[in-house]
């Protein structure tokens, strides 16, 4: 008699509950990097600008300026370096997030699907938020930007995102099993990135030897294709939006296999034996 009686659970419900749990989620994993919830965001936008003066920097000594697209050389260095790190921070966040057998998930609403989904969107929220105060910052004080496809940019942007983060699926799954191995891999994949992104070269302008080697990475084709999208003059001839889709839906699928049968045999022990 002293108990509540709970309310008929119907799918809309549980739809909804999941939804407002991802959502806390987030605003977890948005705080838990600094206690200032601002100055954390400040930070993030102060180092995404560094990496993008670093950039300009680099292009500048490189001698790598005068292949840029037609048009404004900053803005060609954004389209490149803001796809390149929501890809590599979202398959950061992804493969970090919280274990099968960690201790949030001895809660019994928390599940692998919330930490994953919370560790993209929270990626993906900082990177957007960044992105854009760096974009208006250039824009009213420095040089009006001009996107020839405001629509297709911001799409393959999300696009860079959602490869990253399906990546970091793979991650993911694989981390209970060898931590430090996995660890090491995934920072291997990032740092690769810095070269393998293919965000310095334009693939209409590449030899068809050079092409080889970032035509695997589904982040050179997203790259490729949003330059398309933010200049009038540049239409992309050997990268395609389907590649990055079809790896992305792979990776995915791989990532649900693996994770549903690292699930099976996750276990705290594992974390004590190390």
């Amino acid at each position: 008699m002293f108990r509540a009686e709970a309310a008929r659970s119907t799918r809309l419900r549980t739809g909804f509950e999941l939804l407002e749990l991802i959502y806390h989620t987030t605003v977890r994993n948005l705080r838990k990097s600094h206690g200032n919830a601002v100055f954390g965001m400040v930070m993030n936008v102060v180092q995404a600008a560094l990496i993008l003066v670093i950039f300009v920097v680099m292009f500048q000594l490189l001698g790598l300026k005068k292949i840029a697209i037609r048009g404004d050389f900053i803005l060609y260095v954004m389209s490149g370096v803001f796809m390149f790190l929501t890809h590599t921070k979202a398959l950061g966040a992804v493969s970090g997030a919280d274990a099968p057998a960690s201790p949030m998930m001895m809660h019994a609403p928390m599940n692998p699907v919330v930490a994953v989904s919370a560790a993209a969107l929270a990626a993906l929220y900082q990177q957007t938020f960044a992105a854009a105060v760096i974009m208006l910052f250039y824009h009213t004080l420095i040089a009006p930007l001009h996107f020839h496809d405001p629509a297709g940019m911001v799409g393959m942007f999300v696009l860079s995102w959602f490869s990253g983060a399906s990546i970091g699926l793979i991650f993911y799954a694989a981390k209970p099993w060898q931590p430090e191995v996995v660890g090491i891999l995934s920072t291997i994949y990032q740092r690769a990135n810095m070269i393998a992104s293919g965000k310095m070269i334009v693939a209409n302008m590449a030899s068809a030897k050079l092409r080889n080697w970032f035509e695997w990475n589904p982040l050179f084709h997203t790259i490729d294709q949003g330059r398309g999208y933010t200049f009038l003059n540049y239409h992309p001839r050997y990268t395609s939006i389907e590649y990055p889709i079809y790896c992305a839906l792979v990776c995915i699928l791989i990532g649900l296999m693996a994770q549903f049968f690292t699930s099976r045999y996750a276990s705290l022990s594992w974390g004590k034996r190390r």
